[in-house]
């Protein structure tokens, strides 16, 4: 079952305070976990939230709110193709999200409901490309935080042909050099072709290795600028692949700072699309329409305001709570917005979107 705050239900959240309310994430992968061992975790879940209501929570308050969680964890499907659950439930309200986004289980049992939980949850896996290139050969491996294996290997039109015990020679050039370096601008033209098929299978961010005059020749040709987080200098074609994922490691330590650096390269790719909306009026109006593929937002960004005749229009204005068409933290209801649509969202240091007005949506293209 799948539920939608309305207007009502969210003026009776914001006023009373004082009803248990339940915040339920769980991971929730069907096609790659048993049945049987997802209906033990939910048992697990809801035996162990029964324990804790009953402990802060006279009956008459706690059971109602149990026996709507009940409901919902007897309505869930098996067969969705999500990640994971969130379950939001208080005496008024039920909701149960279907999120497309790795989370770690947590139980929050408060006063009011925080849809920014989701996000805090969210799994942030380290998984990256890693291109290695030179004028021999190119290599493409997938990494993660345990190591990365390769996935796709190329040789130099010019060496194929040195293998072969050719001396054929590209017309009109007598000079080896010039003709070695047209090669290599042709080579390196075609791995960033293959660049383009790479992250349209894994969109992740790209780290670029390679002696600093092939790298200098492909930072000129690629158009994937906005893709690639790093490039890494030096002679390493020739190491094991265990030394050079020792050799990354510095770069991708912090991977906080190379995942909003991946994040805010996404939404400048976006703005060169012309698919940014920016500015917290009109992310609400594009998410309001349901074209939100990747919502970026500050930390501490918050914007209370009034809703306005239309339900795409909002204005920033501080106003009683218990005014009817006042939204305390549009953000939180953006939020909500984009993941009832199965878009995705991630939290950005605070100051890191001052350009976008502290928050940002990609939309599909």
């Amino acid at each position: 079952m799948t539920h939608t705050f309305s207007s009502d239900e969210k003026a009776v959240l914001q006023a009373v305070k004082y009803l248990p309310a339940v915040s339920l994430i769980m991971p929730f992968e069907p096609k790659l976990t048993p049945k049987a061992e997802l209906e033990y975790r939910l048992k697990m879940a809801l035996n162990k939230t029964e324990k804790e209501l009953m402990a802060n929570y006279p009956a008459e308050k706690a059971l109602p709110v149990l026996d709507k969680l009940r409901d919902l964890v007897a309505g869930v499907s098996f067969t969705t193709l999500k990640k994971s659950l969130a379950f939001f439930v208080s005496p008024v309200v039920e909701k149960l999200f279907y999120l497309d986004i790795p989370v770690n289980e947590k139980l929050v049992i408060d006063e009011s409901f925080e849809i920014r939980d989701l996000v805090y949850q969210k799994k942030h896996e380290i998984q990256y490309l890693v291109l290695m290139l030179s004028a021999k050969k190119s290599l493409m491996f997938l990494a993660d935080a345990t190591g990365m294996k390769l996935v796709k290997s190329n040789l130099a039109e010019h060496m194929q042909l040195a293998e072969k015990d050719t001396a054929e020679r590209v017309a009109n050039f007598s000079d080896p050099d010039a003709r070695t370096e047209v090669l290599l601008e042709k080579f390196l033209h075609q791995m960033d072709e293959d660049l383009s098929l790479m992250l349209k299978a894994y969109p992740l961010p790209v780290f670029v290795m390679g002696a600093e005059r092939v790298l200098g020749h492909f930072k000129k040709l690629t158009r994937h600028q906005h893709d690639i987080t790093w490039y890494v200098a030096g002679n390493y074609e020739e190491l094991p692949v265990p030394h050079i994922f020792e050799v990354l490691q510095p770069h991708v330590a912090n991977w906080r700072h190379v995942k909003q650096r991946d994040l805010l390269n996404q939404a400048e790719k976006a703005m060169n699309a012309h698919k940014l909306v920016y500015g917290m009026e009109q992310v609400w109006e594009a998410a309001t329409h349901r074209n939100s593929r990747l919502l970026l937002v500050e930390k501490g960004f918050t914007y209370a305001a009034r809703q306005g005749a239309e339900p795409d229009v909002i204005y920033k204005e501080e106003l009683p709570s218990d005014y009817p068409f006042y939204i305390k933290d549009a953000v939180d209801d953006v939020i909500q917005k984009v993941l009832d649509n199965g878009g995705d969202v991630e939290f950005t240091d605070d100051g890191s979107l001052e350009a976008y007005g502290h928050i940002a949506l990609v939309q599909y293209y």
